[in-house]
């Protein structure tokens, strides 16, 4: 295989920005994300990655639910601020506040739109794993086009 090619066409895959909180209370926490799709629509479902070394992937498997915000154009800042963990504490992460509602999973109160799952199966291959989640809340605060990776200027996959 051409590796070059592979990795070209490959970044080709548009991709938005999200935030996956998941875990509660103490144990919450939040990362950027990029390869999310829903999967079905009834049930509802969506599907996203998680990185298999994370801190996210473990608090997931402890808590089998998870909420997914939507970062909407020029929110950059925000996406980057998920790039590594960091610890809840008063209701935020680092600057950032966060609310929770029927799973208890964390929302990223800026984002403009969010949803919540709960856990319905977990495939482990390769560096990522992929998570696939019914829907079970959703809300818009305000319309906005999403955040993309195109944005900001990142390229992701390969």
């Amino acid at each position: 295989m051409d590796e070059q090619a592979k990795k070209t066409a490959l970044r080709m895959i548009p991709y938005g920005l999200f935030v996956l909180g998941v875990g509660e209370g103490d144990r919450a926490t939040a990362s950027t994300i990029n390869w999310v799709t829903q999967a079905s629509f009834a049930p509802p479902l969506v599907v996203v990655a998680v990185k298999t070394d994370s801190v996210t992937f473990e608090r997931l498997k402890e808590t089998p639910k998870f909420a997914v915000s939507v970062l909407g154009t020029g929110q950059k800042d925000l996406a980057f601020a998920f790039f590594k963990h960091v610890e809840p504490a008063n209701g935020k992460f680092g600057d950032n506040a966060y609310e929770t509602r029927t799973t208890g999973a964390p929302i990223i109160s800026d984002a403009p739109a969010w949803w919540e799952c709960e856990l319905v199966t977990i495939v482990e291959e390769g560096d990522h794993a992929v998570v696939v989640g019914r829907v079970v809340e959703a809300g818009v605060k305000r319309e906005s086009a999403p955040l993309t990776l195109e944005e900001v200027g990142v390229k992701y996959g390969g």
